[in-house]
């Protein structure tokens, strides 16, 4: 689990029902209406960082194949008993799909990896996809890392994801802002984007 950090591992461990709790259901609605018309119907979608499951029950229930996995194992813990649906411990690295597959959700997940690290996982996940295969990501807005309540987080603004996606096989399909929907953080800003897996 070396490119996912301890100390974020760590918190999620220690505070896995909390998070669920505030997590779970929270309505993702406008996301997935922006990332879902990309997608095959009925097509393979990796929630990488699953978390709660909460997006991957979604998509369950939306007919779509789920292949769903997290580096905290309360987390997985929890997400199998809300999805019914099996669920891996595994970090970003660690993760091989035994085939390509159409798309990869990582929402507020990959913002774990150390921006020198990043690269590398963004590289590896993207490895598992489909030629044309989409890859929804999403960060803190920011330039800059910060580490808080025990947990680090790489920040990015529109220059930085551009800087990271040139050293890809990913184009951007698109990029937008949002706000965070759960109570008392609305405040805070999240970096959105699709990109398509470039055909060789």
């Amino acid at each position: 689990m070396s490119l996912k950090p301890i100390k974020s591992v760590d918190y999620y461990q220690q505070q896995a029902k909390s998070f669920y709790q505030s997590t779970a259901f929270v309505d993702m609605a406008p996301l997935y209406q922006r990332f879902l018309p990309h997608v095959p119907v009925g097509g393979h979608i990796v929630d990488a960082g699953c978390g709660s499951g909460r997006d991957s029950l979604h998509f369950a229930n939306l007919g779509f194949t789920v292949s769903a996995f997290d580096a905290s194992p309360a987390l997985v813990e929890l997400a199998q008993q809300h999805t019914g649906l099996p669920v891996s411990v595994c970090s970003f690295e660690e993760f091989a799909a035994p085939e390509p597959v159409d798309a990869i959700w990582a929402c507020a997940s990959l913002l774990h990896v150390p921006r020198a690290e990043l690269k590398q996982v963004m590289a590896h996940l993207s490895a598992q996809l489909k030629p044309n295969g989409v890859f929804y990501c999403s960060f803190k807005y920011g330039q800059d890392d910060v580490s808080r309540d025990g947990r680090h987080f790489t920040n990015l603004d529109e220059t930085g994801l551009s800087e990271l996606v040139s050293q890809l096989p990913l184009t951007v399909i698109e990029h937008w802002q949002t706000g965070d929907v759960r109570p008392s953080r609305e405040h805070e800003r999240w970096l959105n984007a699709i990109l398509r897996k470039e055909t060789k």
